[in-house]
């Protein structure tokens, strides 16, 4: 069975792959998931945080834009781009998710799938976004959040 890491390191590597590939996005996901041996219940995670990410785009790209002092999202590294934007996510839209968990989980992600840099780096953006968020880090909350 797979774990909520999976169903995240899956998000990434997919919208990785979207950065350079923006075909339509449920023939997409169909010829992802057949490299994948998946589990129903985290590939419906793993969806809802892709479609996520997806839907808000361009509110995400800004958040990481404000808080990347000298840093343009598109010239960053795309691993350390979609690790944040995933994480963000989830930090923003997804009041069932603690953000320190969301952080942690970017953290991991990045310094396995990019560099021990990249770790640094996603957590100094995604620390400036958790101290201006209105809820707070350590627990998850019930129903909508705004962002």
């Amino acid at each position: 069975m797979a774990t909520r890491r999976h169903a995240r390191e899956w998000a990434v590597q997919f919208l990785f792959q979207r950065d350079f590939n923006t075909n339509d996005i449920d023939c997409a996901l169909a010829d992802f998931w057949n490299e994948k041996n998946s589990d129903p219940k985290t590939r419906q995670f793993t969806e809802d945080l892709v479609r996520g990410v997806l839907l808000n785009l361009a509110a995400i790209d800004a958040k990481i834009q404000q808080y990347a002092e000298h840093w343009e999202v598109k010239r960053m590294n795309a691993v350390d781009r979609n690790v944040m934007r995933l994480a963000l996510y989830e930090m923003l839209y997804r009041p069932d998710i603690p953000p320190i968990v969301s952080i942690n989980e970017a953290v991991d992600i990045a310094k396995a799938f990019s560099s021990l840099e990249s770790g640094r780096f996603v957590n100094g953006i995604l620390d400036r976004a958790r101290k201006n968020l209105s809820r707070s880090s350590r627990e998850a909350v019930s129903g909508k959040i705004e962002a």
